[in-house]
């Protein structure tokens, strides 16, 4: 039997359930943490809470607080913080404006989620990240806003072109979700006018084939050069938009990565407030 991953509601349960016994501070609201959590299973919330308790221990903390349970999605979604990996300047910098560049872009779209939270502070294996804040749970998704997903990944990828005139392998991630995402939308959503609505790819990816496991071919060479043509059309499209939208917005995109440099992270609040400050 395959147990659905819980919703909104759910996770607030779930945590509640771990939390009993746990002195919480009064700041803390866990719908807010449950809001922040989505596709996190038991396990996960599980390990949050427990994490959260090991933070707080650690600074000398008789209650848990909201910032060691914002701290702790972190944790159990990328990894700790990894303050030892040092970069150099120049790769520091890079990576500033990569996740400033996914930022303006997220923020910019209608149907992305919120940006949450910038920080070029290493976690696991990522050198930076953006972490998202939606607004509620989707279980469907339409073109449109795929379309906006696709744009706000290749931000970073756009924002090294424009700033350093040439991209880094920083992007590799991305571009991998890029593929894999534009792909599916053409071959297994049906979202490609010229391909039409059908569901031309089926199974797991086969890393080795470049097919799908027990996948056989059922359409003509003529087609698959036509998915091909859409699966670029789609990529060439997104990365257009996200590449507008950083020119529109270069000025803010340089006072964000450089503010990066300075303080490594930056909340919700801060990010807008530079944002939305003149130029």
């Amino acid at each position: 039997m395959v147990v659905d991953r819980p919703d909104r509601r759910g996770r607030e349960a779930i945590l509640q359930v771990h939390a009993r016994g746990k002195p919480l501070a009064p700041d803390v609201d866990l719908s807010v943490i449950a809001g922040q959590t989505p596709g996190m299973v038991g396990a996960d919330l599980e390990n949050l809470i427990n994490e959260a308790a090991i933070l707080a221990a650690r600074r000398n903390k008789r209650m848990i607080g909201m910032d060691e349970l914002v701290e702790s999605i972190e944790r159990v979604m990328a990894g700790p913080a990894r303050r030892s990996r040092v970069l150099s300047p120049e790769d520091r910098k890079i990576v500033a404006y990569h996740e400033a560049g996914h930022a303006l872009v997220m923020e910019a779209l209608e149907h992305t989620d919120m940006v949450g939270k910038i920080t070029i502070v290493s976690r696991g294996q990522a050198l930076g990240y953006v972490m998202p804040l939606p607004e509620e749970d989707r279980t469907l998704k339409s073109r449109a806003e795929y379309e906006d997903e696709l744009t706000g990944l290749l931000g970073g990828r756009v924002a090294e072109e424009l700033i350093f005139a040439e991209p880094s392998t920083g992007a590799t991630n991305d571009l991998e979700r890029v593929t894999k995402l534009a792909k599916a939308m053409v071959t297994r959503y049906g979202m490609s006018e010229a391909i039409g609505p059908m569901q031309l790819q089926q199974g797991d990816a086969n890393p080795f084939m470049g097919m799908e496991f027990g996948e056989q071919r059922v359409y003509s060479e003529e087609v698959a050069r036509k998915i091909d043509q859409e699966v670029r059309r789609i990529v060439d499209g997104a990365y257009a938009r996200a590449r507008q939208i950083l020119i529109d917005r270069k000025d803010k995109l340089v006072l964000l990565a450089e503010t990066l440099l300075e303080k490594e992270v930056l909340e919700r609040q801060e990010f807008l407030k530079l944002i939305a400050e003149p130029a």
